[in-house]
């Protein structure tokens, strides 16, 4: 079995109030927001390294978390300064998890032609001459793997990091099993 890495986690939360978007601009250091360009403000957290999107609707959207527990240290500090800014916020928001993205390596080459061939073309994308990638659409997990020739793959659409193992898990079998996988020689 593969293990898979985290590699970026995006949820969204409210902290249920309306913000001042440019007086928060003004006085939390690492912020940046420009109006004209996009309607939020960009809140950077150094530890854990993340981004947090405040909107004046107190929507907070973060994105850059690596684990769940990262995300929910980001979005506590970002709430923090939001308060500390004069903002009556809600304590601990509920958090949605929008999106996982994960990685993995197999550990053996892919052959992606064959992989068309036993899959079909129900699930599966693949215009090597467009993208060096498969693009497979699971349906449980919903989730989609891009598959390249290495061995790598990339899962996203995840809403949590189990979804994200079961569905590697579940394409590791299928492939192992139609026999695409070519050990790499080392």
């Amino acid at each position: 079995m593969a293990k898979i890495k985290i590699e970026n986690i995006v949820a969204s939360t409210s902290v249920e109030a309306e913000l001042d978007l440019e007086h928060i601009a003004k006085v939390l250091p690492g912020c940046q927001y420009n109006s004209a360009q996009f309607p939020g403000l960009v809140l950077r957290i150094p530890e854990p390294k993340t981004a947090a999107l405040l909107f004046r609707s107190g929507r907070i959207v973060c994105t850059g978390a690596k684990s769940l527990e990262d995300l929910k240290k980001a979005i506590a500090t970002a709430v923090a300064k939001i308060a500390s800014t004069g903002v009556k916020v809600t304590k601990n928001p509920q958090i949605d998890v929008q999106n996982i993205v994960a990685s993995a390596s197999l550990g053996a080459a892919l052959n992606l032609n064959a992989i068309v061939s036993s899959l079909g073309l129900e699930n599966i994308e693949y215009e090597p001459e467009q993208f060096p990638g498969l693009v497979y659409r699971l349906d449980s997990p919903k989730v989609v793997m891009l598959l390249f020739g290495s061995g790598k793959l990339v899962c996203t659409g995840a809403r949590n990091p189990k979804d994200a193992e079961a569905a590697v898990d579940k394409v590791y079998a299928q492939l192992k099993e139609m026999g695409v996988m070519e050990e790499v020689k080392k």
